[in-house]
C-alpha cells in the first residue's frame, strides 16, 4: 500500500494548529489543578477568574473627554439658567425656603446690562489719582464711556478682596507709583484674569527708560506687560498718554460682552459654591447608606475575589447617585473612568489594607475563622468605599456645571484626591469606629437571631 505524499507546505500550519490544539487542552485540564493544589487560590478557578475580571474592570483603558467651557454670552446664560434650576430644585428636596426670585432677578440685570463703556479709576494712593475731569478730557473720543473715581483702597487688608462695584466695571484703570509697593502688587494680583485693566504709573518725565521699563516687568505678571501707562503727573500729557487705551475703547461690543460673559461666569460659579453646602449634605447621608450596603455585601460574600468586585461596582453605583446629586449627566463610560481612577489610586495607596483584606479573605474559607476575618473585611470595605466616596465628591464638585469631567487630569489628580479624602476621614476616625460598632451590633443580633 501507497501513501501520497504530503505536500512540504502544508507541514508548517499543520504543526502549528497542533501546538495550539495541545496547550489550551493542557490549559483547561492543568489550570484547575494549578490554581486549586499549587497556589491554593480561594475559590479555586472561579475564584481566579473573578479576580481577572476585576483587575480588567480596573485596568482597561478609557476615553479622554476634553472638558468644555462657554466661549460666548448665550453658552453662560444656558449655564446660568441651568443652575438656577438645579438650586431651586436643592432647595425644594432640602425643604428650604427658595431664594429664586432674588437670584433670576440679579441675573436678568446681567443680561439686561448695556453700554455705556464704564472706566473706573482706582488706586492706594488717592494723592496720585488724576482729576475726574482730567481723565474724561483724555478719554474722550466718538465711542462715549462712564468714568467713575473709586474709594481709594486700603495698603493693608486681611482678604485683599475687590470690592463688588470695581468687580463690574469694564475696565479699571489702576493708578500707582514707581517704584512698586508691596499693597500694589497684592492689589493687582486679585484683579480677574479676564477683566480689562491699565496700569497708570506715576515716574517724573524722562525716568522712564528702558532699565526702569524692565525693573517694573519683572515684578509684574505676563498679562500687564502690554498694559503700562507710563506718566509723569502732568494733566497735558495725560491725553497723549492714554492713546492705547483710548482705541481699545473704541470698540465698545466687545468690551460689554466680554463684561456681561465674565459677570455671568461669577454669577454661575457664586451658585455653584452656595449648591455646595447643600449637596454635601444629601451627600453624606448617601454617604452613610452605601458604605454599609458595601459592608454587608463583603460580610456574605464567600470569596475575596468576589469582595474586590463588590467594592468597586458598589462605588459606581454611589457615583452614579452622586451625579444625580450634582447634575452631572455624564455618560456611563464617564462613570466607570472615574471608578477606575479613584478606585485605582485607593488600592496603591494601601487604603483599606487591601493586602491584609485578601489575606482575611482567603481565612473565610476556614469555618473557625469565618467570623472574625469577614467582619474585619466588610469594616475594610465600608471604610474603602467611604474615602473613596469623598474623593468622588470632590471630583464631582471640580466638574459639577460647567465642564464634562477630564479623565486624564483625573488620573493625574487621582492620588492627591483620594488622600486629601482619607486624611479628612481620619479626623472623623472615632465617629466611624461608633459607627461600624452600631453596625456590628445589628450584625450579631441578626445572626444570634
Amino acid at each position: 500500500m501507497s501513501f501520497s505524499a504530503i505536500p512540504s507546505g502544508l507541514l508548517t500550519p499543520i504543526s502549528s494548529l497542533l501546538s495550539r490544539t495541545v496547550l489550551a487542552v493542557g490549559a483547561v485540564v492543568i489550570a484547575p489543578w494549578f490554581i486549586s493544589d499549587i497556589l491554593h487560590w480561594p475559590g479555586g478557578s472561579l475564584g481566579f477568574t473573578l479576580t481577572g475580571l476585576g483587575a480588567w474592570w480596573l485596568l482597561r483603558p478609557t476615553t479622554l473627554v476634553k472638558p468644555r467651557i462657554p466661549t460666548s454670552t448665550h453658552g453662560w446664560i444656558q449655564h446660568c439658567n441651568e443652575v438656577l434650576n438645579q438650586y431651586s430644585a436643592l432647595e425644594e428636596k432640602a425643604g428650604l425656603n427658595s431664594a429664586d426670585i432674588s437670584r433670576r432677578q440679579v441675573f436678568a440685570e446681567v443680561i439686561d446690562r448695556s453700554g455705556p463703556v464704564t472706566v473706573a479709576l482706582v488706586g492706594a494712593h488717592p494723592e496720585l489719582l488724576p482729576d475726574t475731569s482730567a481723565i474724561s478730557s483724555a478719554l474722550a473720543s466718538y465711542a462715549p464711556v462712564m468714568l467713575c473715581r473709586a474709594r481709594s483702597l486700603p495698603r493693608s487688608d486681611e482678604n485683599w478682596t475687590w470690592p463688588d462695584v470695581l468687580r463690574q466695571q469694564d475696565v479699571l484703570i489702576y493708578s500707582l507709583p514707581v517704584p512698586l509697593l508691596a499693597a500694589d502688587l497684592l492689589w493687582l494680583a486679585r484683579i480677574s484674569q479676564d477683566q480689562p485693566a491699565w496700569l497708570l504709573l506715576h515716574c517724573p518725565a524722562g525716568s522712564w527708560t528702558l532699565e526702569l521699563q524692565e525693573s517694573v516687568t519683572a515684578q509684574l505678571p505676563q498679562r500687564w506687560r502690554d498694559h503700562l501707562i507710563p506718566w509723569d503727573g502732568k494733566v497735558k500729557t495725560l491725553r497723549p498718554a492714554l492713546k492705547c487705551l483710548r482705541r481699545r475703547l473704541e470698540q465698545p461690543s466687545h468690551i460689554l460682552a466680554l463684561t456681561q460673559q465674565r459677570l455671568l461666569r461669577d454669577l454661575h460659579c457664586d451658585w455653584q459654591n452656595s449648591m455646595e453646602e447643600l449637596r454635601r449634605s444629601r451627600f453624606r447621608q448617601l454617604q452613610q447608606r452605601s458604605q454599609w450596603i458595601t459592608a454587608g455585601a463583603v460580610l456574605v460574600s464567600p470569596l475575596p475575589s468576589t469582595d474586590l468586585l463588590i467594592i468597586v461596582i458598589s462605588n459606581g453605583l454611589m457615583l452614579r447617585e452622586m451625579a444625580a446629586i450634582w447634575s452631572c449627566s455624564w455618560r456611563p463610560e464617564l462613570l466607570r473612568a472615574s471608578v477606575h481612577h479613584l478606585a485605582g489610586a485607593a488600592l496603591g495607596q494601601g487604603l483599606a489594607e487591601w493586602s491584609g483584606q485578601m489575606l482575611l479573605g482567603s481565612l473565610k474559607l476556614d469555618v473557625g475563622s469565618w467570623l472574625t476575618a469577614g467582619t474585619l473585611q466588610a469594616v475594610s470595605a465600608a471604610y474603602l468605599t467611604r474615602v473613596v466616596g469623598r474623593s468622588m465628591a470632590d471630583w464631582m464638585a471640580i466638574n459639577a456645571g460647567v465642564t464634562t469631567p477630564d479623565l486624564e487630569e483625573l488620573r493625574r489628580q487621582a492620588p492627591l484626591l483620594v488622600a486629601k479624602a482619607a486624611e479628612e476621614e481620619r479626623l472623623d476616625w472615632r465617629s466611624f469606629l461608633d459607627q461600624a460598632r452600631q453596625w456590628l451590633s445589628l450584625q450579631q443580633i441578626s445572626w444570634q437571631g
